[in-house]
């Protein structure tokens, strides 16, 4: 009797949605469990990362409804953005079409790997229905002036004419028309994230369930810096007559103050504008820094680029002091204030300009005294030390150089202690079409005005165009002419689109509640949230969470929402790789268009050969995705589940191989002969008492394992819990004791392989579904330990194992070990002259 996984998916699942099985209740008297998943974007197709993803989440849903909780599972799409705009320019469709038909698409693959999810919650935020209610809470902030707008530095792409996401940057160059970017100044909206600073860093110590690496990278990038703000007064010279006296400085590291070899300004600083305006050298320099992009990470691995402006500056602690200004293309004019002193000794970034320029490098903080004068290779000294080289700040270790530098600059009124952020305002403003429309007008009298809510949606107009780059509302005829709520005179609407990341910052809020007429009942979301179980990738640690965790709290700011933290706990899981081909031409190729000949892969159609890559987290832009659905049609869905979860630790990358597939469908054939026998035997003995002891300690044991290994999300684990009870099932003869623990080996594999589990269920007798059964209780007294394994040594060399009773006597373990034949060997006719006994886990004898 074989299995046949595809009658049996197709009857169960239609059995699920027909009952409404994992539709949620509004039953508040059961504990809750909101388990979440990060929702995909509709691309096309699903891949097995996507299958990983989801089956991790809904293993731990089912497990939860199982031990009486009330779950929340629901599925929806992030579904704005480029790519959908570049299918429209690349297929001459509209992004909507798209946009639909890829959702279609991905929902029927989700639904036939029999996920748990409450599909009555589906969402999509393309959908005016989900994105009115987005521009509702837009003007909410609004109100409470969180967002605002101002001009602002951006990545420009001058091909595709918008704006463009530091991730959307790549090597210098706009990720999809290749253009090297510039930076450009536009007038954007910005949401105040920096508000909450304080409250975003301080809220991590409180996420204890989240992995600590994420809640350093979060830590970082908002980046709290304590130093010294003070001034650089300019030393006279005529190139300084019309400029300020003085310009700021912050510094994190006062202590090197000794050590400067230059001071830095921003190519955007006013100075270095001022200077531009009269020397075209000047003006040249800073056009040329403005090409590639703005991020930060980017601008630390750009080449060091500098340009001597003449001007000098007078060092705060000795006025005879001259150090050169220049303009650095990697100081940033938003982060302290745009200016810096270089001290290369101690920083990497500064030694790496110094030798380019040929500026002087003085060591002033050294391990040890003898090392004062050793000079500075390669590579910025940033370990800890004494202070160097640096008159009265000699011999102090860095931490009171650094108070004492502070103190005298405030006691002498030439700076004072400060604190500066790595965190900037959130740039919501995108200049491209599929993206919530912003709902503002502008008005020539009245300037930005809100639209009014009975206006919401501000619903994108269907009937526009790729075929000229840049972004189609501008151009469209009539959508951006409207009246100004004010003053009725004639306005325009704003052409820019939110951010999609604003899409994704409070989805799970209207998972919860779904009133008609608001974003959200506020009482029903927060008997939902937080979310007890988030699972996503890594790769949205920090922008997609930390805005999340900023719009939560900005809705409790507001009053609208009492949830501090949306995210109660955190899993990333690793990502599922595979090979990366190279076609003749140098473009990627997908696994379905090679073919191995003689060991050799080709292209299945011409036969040329083929440059395999290293594996590679599976993506569209490599073409390296498995399409689960021809391997759910040859094996089913459960086994494509069990080898998501077996094969690899959830947090570790897993590499794609049909062996494993094999391996999980024949796992799942083992299952079912087992419950198909049992039921063949028509035993119905399996709801009363066992009668074998040592099965039924198996058993519960498992039982155990299997629930605290899931608790964990220790999948791995727990499959390998079900293997093992599997094993002794196979060789244990027949008894009441093996018919019961079958039935308990099905309950514990229906999270993980949910057709089988029903159907073996049934075959069994059991009473209604499995995804209904109460998860099996674990009896306390037969998780005990009853016997142990001794290690007999004898002169501390280990000579024998024994099992003994746990808790035996000392003198019983004694005599056991004296009474062995390998001991009794080992001493060769000699009398012990001590015996050394630990209680449960050793005897030694000393000859």
């Amino acid at each position: 009797m074989r299995f046949n996984p595809l009658e049996a998916d197709a009857h169960w699942q239609k059995v699920w949605e027909d009952r409404g099985t994992f539709r949620t209740s509004d039953d508040g008297a059961r504990p809750k469990a909101y388990i979440l998943e990060m929702f995909p974007y509709p691309s096309g197709r699903i891949h097995m990362g996507h299958v990983r993803n989801y089956t991790m989440g809904d293993v731990l849903a089912r497990y939860r409804r199982m031990n009486g909780f009330n779950v929340l599972h629901p599925m929806g799409w992030d579904a704005f953005g480029m790519p959908a705009e570049n299918a429209a320019i690349q297929k001459k469709v509209h992004p909507g079409e798209w946009t639909w038909s890829n959702i279609a698409t991905m929902r029927s693959q989700l639904k036939r790997l029999g996920f748990a999810l409450d599909w009555s919650r589906e969402l999509a935020t393309c959908d005016p229905s989900y994105y009115g209610h987005e521009q509702a809470l837009f003007l909410d902030l609004h109100e409470a002036g969180l967002v605002y707008r101002k001009q602002s530095e951006v990545n420009w792409d001058p091909v595709d004419m918008t704006v463009l996401a530091n991730e959307q940057v790549i090597d210098g160059r706009g990720w999809r028309s290749g253009a090297v970017v510039e930076r450009r100044k536009l007038s954007q909206w910005f949401l105040k994230i920096t508000d909450f600073a304080e409250e975003l860093l301080d809220g991590l110590g409180g996420l204890d369930q989240w992995p600590d690496k994420v809640r350093l990278m979060q830590e970082n990038w908002i980046g709290k810096s304590s130093g010294l703000r003070f001034r650089f007064e300019l030393a006279g010279s005529e190139a300084a007559e019309a400029l300020p006296s003085s310009f700021e400085v912050f510094t994190t590291r006062p202590d090197t103050i000794f050590g400067a070899s230059f001071a830095a300004i921003s190519p955007d600083h006013p100075i270095a504008l001022a200077l531009a305006e009269k020397d075209s050298d000047v003006a040249a320099f800073i056009a040329e820094c403005k090409q590639g992009g703005t991020t930060a990470a980017e601008l630390e691995t750009a080449e060091k680029k500098g340009f001597d402006t003449g001007l000098r500056v007078a060092h705060p602690l000795d006025p005879e002091w001259l150090l050169p200004v220049y303009l650095a293309n990697f100081v940033l004019i938003d982060y302290g204030s745009g200016a810096i002193f270089g001290c290369p000794a101690h920083d990497q970034r500064d030694l790496d300009f110094a030798r380019k320029y040929a500026l002087p490098v003085t060591r002033v903080v050294a391990p040890s005294p003898e090392e004062a004068d050793q000079p500075v290779g390669e590579e910025a000294y940033t370990g800890p030390g004494r202070l160097v080289n640096s008159r009265f700040l000699d011999g102090l270790t860095a931490e009171d150089a650094i108070r004492e530098v502070i103190a005298r600059a405030e006691a002498d009124g030439w700076g004072e202690g400060s604190t500066v952020w790595r965190l900037r305002d959130w740039g919501v403003s995108r200049q491209r079409y599929w993206g919530t429309p912003i709902p503002i007008v502008h008005c020539e009298a009245c300037g930005a005005v809100p639209v009014p809510r009975d206006q919401l949606p501000v619903a994108l107009p269907k009937d526009v165009d790729f075929d000229t780059p840049g972004n189609p509302l501008d151009r469209h005829p009539a959508w951006a002419k409207a009246d100004c709520p004010n003053c009725s005179g004639p306005a325009r609407r704003e052409t820019d689109t939110l951010d999609t990341f604003v899409n994704s910052s409070w989805y799970f809020i209207r998972f919860a509640s779904q009133p008609a007429d608001s974003p959200f009942d506020r009482a029903e979301a927060e008997s939902w949230l937080p979310v007890d179980q988030y699972i996503g990738g890594v790769e949205h640690a920090i922008l997609h969470l930390l805005y999340a965790r900023f719009w939560t709290r900005a809705l409790k700011a507001i009053g609208r929402l009492d949830v501090e933290e949306p995210f109660k706990g955190l899993f990333t899981q690793g990502m599922v790789t595979h090979e990366t081909y190279r076609g003749p031409d140098g473009q990627w190729v997908s696994p379905d268009e090679i073919e191995d000949r003689d060991g050799r892969l080709v292209m299945a159609e011409t036969g040329e050969p083929v440059e395999v890559g290293r594996p590679q987290a599976m993506s569209k832009s490599k073409r390296n995705g498995v399409d689960p659905e021809p391997i759910v049609g040859q094996y089913g869905a459960d086994a494509v589940r069990w080898f998501m979860l077996s094969d690899s630790p959830p947090e570790r990358d897993l590499a794609w191989n049909e062996d494993g597939i094999e391996g999980a469908w024949r796992f799942v054939q083992r299952i079912w002969r087992l419950a198909a026998e049992e039921a063949e035997r028509g035993t119905s003995s399996w709801l009363g008492d066992g009668e074998d002891s040592g099965l039924d300690r198996r058993v519960h044991r498992t039982i155990a394992a299997v629930g605290a290994n899931i608790e964990a999300l220790a999948f791995n684990k727990a499959v390998a819990n079900l293997y093992e009870l599997a094993n002794a099932l196979e060789k244990a003869p027949a008894s009441p004791s093996k018919s019961k623990a079958i039935a308990i080996l099905v309950r514990l594999a229906a999270p993980m392989m949910p057709h089988l589990a029903e159907e073996a269920w049934a075959a069994l007798g059991g009473e209604g579904l499995v995804a209904d059964a109460e998860w099996p209780a674990a009896d306390q007294a037969l998780l005990v330990e009853e016997e142990v394994t001794i290690a007999v040594q004898v002169n501390g060399k280990l000579r024998d194992t024994l099992a003994a009773p746990k808790g035996a006597p000392r003198e019983d373990l004694e005599a056991m070990a004296l009474a062995s034949g390998k001991v009794v060997r080992a001493l060769e006719g000699k009398a012990p002259r001590k015996v050394i006994v630990v209680p449960d886990r050793l005897v030694n004898v000393v000859a």
